[in-house]
């Protein structure tokens, strides 16, 4: 399965300190069907859980976005 980062999802990753490898690793470790994804998980080393959203296309995902959620889990 091929994970892209468009700039927007690079930059965001950067603005929070957030490695892609990590992300990477946390897609990796899901089961995802087709559409919209949104995943909130708790990683160590981050004080808040991270929230990436992504879209899933045939044997493709795309992260549309990634960031710590300050607010806690919904």
């Amino acid at each position: 399965m091929k994970i892209k980062f468009p700039r927007y999802a690079k930059r965001r990753a950067k603005l929070y300190s957030l490695p892609e490898s990590v992300i990477i690793e946390i897609l990796k470790g899901k089961e995802l069907s087709s559409g919209v994804q949104e995943i909130i998980e708790t990683v160590e080393g981050f004080k808040y859980p991270l929230k990436i959203v992504v879209t899933v296309e045939d044997d493709t995902i795309t992260v549309i976005t990634n960031y710590p959620l300050k607010k806690g889990r919904e």
